[in-house]
């Protein structure tokens, strides 16, 4: 059974910093990308990052660019997303998940942990 644990979040200052956790299990992720999406209140899941599993190639949306970087960790079997200058506008549930083959749509993800909340006063 695929689980996916997040951890990290909570409440932060503008221009401060969060680093998130996904602990992954229950299968091996070669071939997989590692996803890190986002929802606010009101809004639909967007892309934040992602990774591949197995090369270490990144991938992220525009906004977040040279403020979040996505990692991962074989040997925790963990991806973590760093977020520094951290804006109001980042405030949302922030979710971890893995798909095979796929990077930005959330509809072709196939696993999907519970979300933790990232709040950035202003």
């Amino acid at each position: 059974q695929v689980q996916l644990v997040e951890s990290g979040g909570g409440l932060v200052q503008a221009g401060g910093s969060l680093r998130l956790s996904c602990a992954a299990s229950g299968r091996t992720f070669s071939g997989y990308y590692m996803g890190w999406f986002r929802q606010a209140p009101g809004k639909e899941r967007e892309f934040v990052a992602a990774v591949s599993w197995s090369v270490g190639s990144t991938y992220y949306t525009d906004s977040v660019k040279g403020r979040f970087t996505i990692s991962r960790v074989y040997a925790k079997n963990t991806v973590y997303l760093q977020m520094n200058s951290l804006k109001p506008e980042d405030t949302a549930v922030y979710y971890c998940a893995a798909a095979r083959g796929a990077r930005y749509s959330p509809h072709e993800y196939d696993y999907w942990g519970q979300g933790t909340q990232v709040t950035v006063s202003s």
